[in-house]
């Protein structure tokens, strides 16, 4: 069962979203990325209120996505593409990005945290950071 509202475009473009920014990662750091798109609509608070669907998510400007300024976003879905958006948006919820609304990778070690978000770990090259229940409870 679906936890967003989203149609086979959609879930491409989330897919698009999650290869071009975590492939070098692996299938695990691409569900993290998928996490956080998910979580960005499903929050409705913060930096994403009013972010209710996968096109205002994916290219929110301010504070979209840094891979969508590039080509190889734009490239077409394959099928592992859409077969890892389709495990997100029905609810798959990898850990550290389980409840995370940003990430980002840094040159060190993670900052304990970021814009005043607290970390919620690592994966590979990316610190995933979750703002409070109180704050933002739909992620929760």
């Amino acid at each position: 069962m679906a936890v967003i509202k989203a149609n086979s475009e959609d879930v491409k473009l989330l897919g698009r979203l999650m290869r071009a920014e975590a492939e070098g990662e692996g299938e695990q750091g691409m569900l993290m990325v998928g996490n956080v798109g998910v979580n960005r609509i499903l929050g409705n608070c913060l930096d994403f209120r009013d972010i209710r669907q996968m096109n205002q998510m994916v290219f929110q400007s301010p504070g979209g996505f840094e891979a969508t300024q590039k080509g190889y976003f734009y490239q077409k879905a394959r099928e592992r593409d859409v077969r890892l958006a389709r495990r997100v948006i029905n609810g798959e919820k990898i850990w550290p990005a389980s409840n995370a609304l940003w990430f980002f990778r840094p040159a060190g070690g993670c900052p304990g945290t970021w814009y005043n978000q607290s970390n919620a770990g690592r994966f590979k090259a990316h610190c995933f950071y979750n703002p409070s229940a109180g704050d933002c409870p739909a992620v929760y």
